[in-house]
């Protein structure tokens, strides 16, 4: 992910200028982050390092979803929408 793709991101989950700690900055980064591993790992499955490393971000994810989903069911059923995420139950 390029530093312009970053920063789309980042403006569009902001809940505020300068904003990139949020749980939905975060969660929107790791989800990007997460797509361009799965189709290296597609090109490349011997690949065991990435794969433990992505293993490790959707665990990230996953908490900071969870998180986000006891502070702020609004925003977490938004989020989850926007980026194709599926609920947990």
């Amino acid at each position: 992910m390029d530093k312009a793709q970053r920063t789309e991101i980042i403006n569009k989950f902001a809940r505020k200028e300068g904003d990139t700690g949020s749980p939905e900055v975060q969660i929107a980064l790791l989800s990007g982050r997460i797509s361009e591993l799965t189709e290296h790992l597609k090109a490349n499955p011997k690949d065991h390092s990435t794969r433990r490393g992505l293993l490790a971000m959707v665990s990230l994810r996953k908490k900071l979803l969870s998180y986000l989903a006891r502070e702020n069911r609004a925003k977490y059923l938004e989020i989850t929408d926007v980026l194709g995420i599926r609920r947990a139950k």
